[in-house]
């Protein structure tokens, strides 16, 4: 027996791609021109009144926050995390299935348990 991983779940339909892509192009990018105009806030504020320097704190929770959170997708987004996102839903609910079907103290082999050989 093979120990490669037998996909037979259905890839997300493209539509659900396209329409995932659409709603976060309308949520993402108001957002990203509000978050855009409260550092130039923070910035002007900054420079312009004498007791601003306290406007510097957020400006680098900000800036140190969307960085961080912008490499992590790039790193999520590399790692083909976005690819299929149906699949973890099958997978966790045939694995459940699987914990059912069993005795209390069977181990799933995706756990570590022992694989069953086939006779034949």
């Amino acid at each position: 027996m093979s120990d490669q991983k037998t996909d037979n779940h259905p890839k997300t339909p493209r539509g659900v791609f396209i329409a995932t892509m659409i709603m976060a192009v309308l949520f993402l990018v108001p957002s990203m021109f509000g978050f855009i105009n409260k550092l130039f806030e923070f910035a002007r504020i900054a420079r312009s009144d004498p007791n601003g320097a306290f406007a510097m704190t957020p400006i680098m929770n900000y800036t140190f926050a969307s960085i961080g959170f912008f490499f992590l997708l790039l790193w999520a987004t590399f790692q083909g995390m976005f690819r299929d996102i149906e699949s973890p839903k099958h997978t966790m609910l045939e694995r459940e299935d699987e914990l059912d079907v069993n005795e209390p103290n069977h181990v799933p082999v995706w756990a570590g348990g022992p694989r069953k050989v086939e006779k034949g």
